[in-house]
């Protein structure tokens, strides 16, 4: 397994339960594919340097994780595809 930090920005436009199904659902990929979430960091809602999607805020959320690159793949397509989610950042963490 290896460590990843992954920041997503989710549109604050929609209603608070969509809000929540979606951090929920990105969460949820990490943990089916046996990945494990070590620490969570909701950053809030925040003005974003530029629009994106017609957006001028967003809420950002950080998670730490330890998972296979298959799981981060998924996680990256699913994000893609997710329209809720204005952008996302995975970063590989360097081994200790």
């Amino acid at each position: 397994m290896t460590n990843y930090e992954i920041m997503f920005i989710v549109k604050t436009t929609i209603e608070a339960d969509k809000q929540k199904k979606t951090i929920d659902a990105m969460k949820k990929i990490i943990t089916d594919g046996k990945g494990k979430i070590v620490e969570t960091k909701e950053m809030g809602e925040r003005k974003l340097a530029y629009p994106i999607k017609k957006e001028l805020n967003g809420y950002y959320y950080v998670l730490k994780v330890e998972a296979t690159p298959e799981v981060v793949s998924e996680f990256d397509r699913r994000a893609l595809i997710d329209e809720t989610v204005l952008r996302h950042l995975i970063i590989k963490l360097d081994e200790e």
